[in-house]
C-alpha cells in the first residue's frame, strides 16, 4: 500500500494561513479534485479541509504515483495564488503506517484543539463523501476512512473521551458562564473579533440557546462572514462600546497589542446602565483586552481571561489521561490491525497462488508415479501422497514466512515480483 498525507493544522500554522490554503466552497473543491486528477492520475485523494487544518490524503497501488510532499505543495501554491515560501515550513507530511494513523488520531478527535469533539468524525464523513462523489476515491481510501469512522466510533462508546469539559470553549461557558447565568437563550452576546476561539465559544453558547449575537470585528468582512454562519449581525469595531448596555456576555479574542478598554473608561460606561445588568466577560486575547482592574467596580461584573481558563482545561485535561492513554492505545492497536489487513490482501493472492502451483505441480508426478507402479495399494498411495505433501509445504516454508515477515513492514512488491518470476506465477 501506499499512502500519504500532507497536512497543516492549529498546531503547525497559524490561522492566517491556514485561511490562504482553505478549500472555502464546494466549487473549489471540484476544481481541486479535477486539477489533483490531471496532475496525478492514478492516485485516490481525499481533501480535508476545515477551520483548524487542511489535509490532503493520497494513496495508490502503484509504487511511485504518489505526489511528493514537493509537489503537493507546488499544487497548493498555484492553486491559491500562495507563495511557497508563505507556508511550506508549516506542512507535515506522514506516509505509510504514519499516514494511517494520523487519520484515526484525527477522527478520534486526539489530535484536535477541542479533545473529544465529535464534529471532527462529522467532518471526516463528509470530506470522504465529497471526494466519492467526484470519483476521486478507490479500495484504498474507502478501506482507510471507513476504518477511521468505525475506530472513532470505537474511541466513544469504549472510553469516556467526550464527556467533561476540557477545551476552553466548554469551559468558559460550562463552568464559569452556567456558574453566572442559569439560562443562555435569552441573553444578548457581543463578540469581539472573529478568531477561531471566539468562534468555539460562540458554538457552545449556540449550543445553550444563544440567538441574540452581535460581532464587532476591525475586518468588517470576517466579521460578518461569523455573523452570518451564526446567525448573528455584524458592526463595526469601533461601535462596540455602545452596544455594552444591551450585553449580558462578551468574548473578547481581538489580538490587540494593549487593552481595548481600561477600567476607568469601562467605568464610565457602566454607569450609563446604573450597576444593574450582570456582565459576564471572556478575554480571551493575549495579552489581555479588557483591564482586570474592571472586576472591582461593582459585583456585577465577572471577568475571565485565558490564564483562568486554561488552568481549568489543564486540570480537567489531568483527570482524563487515563481515558486519552486508553484511546490512544485503541488507535495504535487499530493501526496495526489495519496495516496487517490490507498487506496480507496484497499478499494473499500470490501465496494462495504459490502453494496451489506447487502441490499442482506435486500431484502430477504422484499421478504419474501411480500409473507406473500399479501394483501399490490404496494405504500405500496414502502414504507417498503425505509423504509429498510434507515435502512441499517445507519447500514453500522459508519463502512463505520471508514473505509475511516483509510484510508486516508493507506490501513487499519487489519481494512478490521475484516470487512470481522464479516460480512461473501469472499475473
Amino acid at each position: 500500500m501506499n499512502v500519504r498525507v500532507v497536512y497543516c493544522n492549529h498546531e503547525t500554522a497559524g490561522l492566517a494561513v491556514r485561511e490562504r490554503l482553505a478549500f472555502s466552497s464546494e466549487e473549489r473543491f471540484r476544481s481541486a479534485y479535477t486539477e489533483l486528477a490531471a496532475r496525478f492520475p492514478a492516485v485516490e485523494t481525499v481533501i480535508v479541509s476545515t477551520c483548524n487544518r487542511i489535509e490532503m490524503y493520497f494513496a495508490s497501488e502503484e509504487r511511485g504515483a504518489l505526489p511528493s510532499q514537493e509537489d503537493i505543495a507546488r499544487f497548493l501554491s498555484e492553486f491559491h495564488q500562495v507563495p511557497l515560501d508563505d507556508f511550506y515550513s508549516d506542512l507535515r507530511h506522514e506516509t505509510e503506517q504514519e499516514a494511517v494513523q494520523h487519520l484515526f488520531l484525527v477522527a478520534c478527535s486526539l489530535d484536535s484543539m477541542v479533545l473529544g469533539e465529535a464534529q471532527i468524525v462529522n467532518q471526516i464523513k463528509d470530506a470522504y463523501q465529497r471526494a466519492a462523489d467526484v470519483d476521486s476515491v478507490g479500495p484504498i481510501m474507502h478501506h482507510l476512512f471507513q476504518s477511521a469512522m468505525s475506530i472513532a466510533s470505537k474511541v466513544r462508546t469504549e472510553t469516556k473521551l467526550s464527556e467533561g469539559r476540557i477545551s476552553i470553549a466548554s469551559v468558559a461557558v460550562g463552568e464559569f458562564g452556567k456558574s453566572i447565568f442559569e439560562r443562555f437563550d435569552d441573553k444578548a452576546v457581543l463578540i469581539l473579533g472573529a478568531g477561531e476561539m471566539a468562534e468555539e465559544t460562540l458554538r457552545y453558547l449556540t449550543d445553550e440557546g444563544v440567538t441574540n449575537i452581535t460581532v464587532a470585528n476591525r475586518n468588517v468582512e470576517r466579521g460578518r462572514a461569523l455573523a452570518d454562519k451564526w446567525g448573528g449581525t455584524a458592526v463595526p469595531f469601533d461601535g462596540w462600546e455602545e452596544l455594552l448596555n444591551r450585553t449580558d456576555v462578551i468574548v473578547s479574542t481581538t489580538g490587540a497589542t494593549e487593552p481595548i478598554i481600561t477600567a476607568d473608561r469601562f467605568a464610565t460606561l457602566r454607569k450609563r446602565r446604573g450597576f444593574q445588568r450582570t456582565l459576564f466577560i471572556l478575554d480571551l486575547g493575549a495579552p489581555r483586552d479588557f483591564d482586570p482592574a474592571i472586576v472591582a467596580i461593582d459585583d456585577n461584573v465577572f471577568l475571565y481571561d485565558i490564564d483562568n481558563l486554561e488552568e481549568t482545561c489543564a486540570r480537567n485535561r489531568k483527570a482524563r489521561t487515563r481515558e486519552i492513554d486508553k484511546a490512544v492505545e485503541l488507535v495504535n492497536r487499530s493501526t496495526q490491525q489495519f496495516m496487517h489487513e490490507f498487506y496480507h490482501r496484497r499478499t494473499g493472492p500470490v501465496v494462495q497462488q504459490l502453494r496451489e502451483t506447487c502441490h499442482t505441480v506435486g500431484q502430477q508426478e504422484l499421478d504419474r508415479l501411480f500409473r507406473k507402479l500399479d501394483h501399490l495399494d490404496e494405504n500405500d498411495k496414502h502414504q507417498i501422497e503425505l509423504t509429498m505433501s510434507r515435502i512441499v509445504n517445507k519447500l514453500l516454508h522459508p519463502p512463505l514466512e520471508t514473505i509475511k515477515h516483509q510484510s508486516r513492514e508493507g506490501t513487499p512488491h519487489t519481494l512478490l515480483e521475484t516470487v512470481k518470476q522464479l516460480f512461473g506465477l501469472s499475473e
